[in-house]
């Protein structure tokens, strides 16, 4: 099975604002991208891939209203928190956290966990608090994992080391693997890898050969899971990615980087045709 993964990010803000929106109204942003993209991805087979894309919570109701019938298109929530609501439990206070019960509700089908510019935000919490004990975070991914999974839902989980971490990233990354996915029914978790020492302007990104080892060490600690190149999938680097055979897919945000920066529907379907090769 290969997973084609869309993370939204905070691209609804519109440019006027320093966003990079210029595809709709918020209000209809959205519906914009589930109908530009849904009727292209109805040539695929659903039995060899799947195709998820998380949006930022205001927009989750919108997305989930303008799938079509049969649509090809899963919808996603980025992350949620740790606790979640229960009968006869906690109904509901949990003022600016995303609960997994409403998620679902909602009509997600899965959550993007760990990526890591969530990582920083937590990292950045921590630290206020004097907190340096770098598991701490995986811990706290680790209760959201559950949290996800007992309600049903699909987890991507991102994993990834900082240009200061690359020279230990055995020891980095598996660290989040272990303390991430302990206790986790594995079964319902793909691992997105993210080289973040090698994302953003002016970097270099990160090459085959490099991408071909991570794949194989988180293949083997993890006992097989899927693993989806979390660093980016694009036009430029769609093909070499598809002849990586320990790599089951990708993470697609931006499409255009030049110009007028921004996630374009028809860009979107033009990379899973390069990276698909149909």
């Amino acid at each position: 099975m290969k997973h084609i993964f869309l993370n939204l990010k905070r691209f609804d803000v519109p440019v006027e604002y320093g966003g990079v929106n210029r595809l709709a109204p918020v209000a209809d942003w959205a519906r914009a991208i589930v109908e530009g993209t849904q009727e292209g991805l109805k040539k695929y087979d659903p039995a060899k891939v799947e195709f998820v894309q998380y949006f930022p919570e205001a927009h989750i109701l919108n997305a989930a209203a303008a799938l079509c019938e049969a649509s090809p298109v899963k919808i996603g929530c980025q992350s949620l928190y740790r606790a979640d609501t229960a009968v006869g439990g906690n109904f509901g206070a949990f003022t600016t956290n995303r609960p997994a019960s409403i998620a679902s509700a909602m009509g997600c089908y899965g959550t993007l966990i760990g990526h890591c510019e969530e990582r920083n935000d937590k990292n950045g919490i921590l630290a206020e608090a004097g907190v340096t004990d770098t598991a701490a975070v995986n811990r706290l991914l680790n209760q959201e994992i559950k949290a996800a999974i007992a309600r049903g839902l699909k987890v991507l989980y991102c994993i990834g080391e900082k240009s200061e971490e690359q020279e230990r990233w055995q020891e980095v990354l598996g660290e989040q693997l272990d303390i991430g996915l302990d206790g986790v029914d594995k079964s319902q978790v793909v691992i997105a890898y993210e080289p973040i020492w090698s994302i953003g302007p002016g970097k270099t990104p990160a090459d085959k050969p490099y991408i071909e080892k991570i794949a194989r060490f988180v293949k083997e600690r993890t006992g097989g899971l899927d693993v989806v190149y979390g660093g980016g999938l694009k036009s430029d680097n769609a093909e070499m990615l598809a002849s990586i055979a320990e790599i089951d897919g990708g993470l697609i945000a931006l499409t255009r980087f030049s110009g007028e920066i921004g996630f374009y529907p028809e860009e979107y379907l033009e990379i899973i045709q390069k990276y698909l090769g149909e």
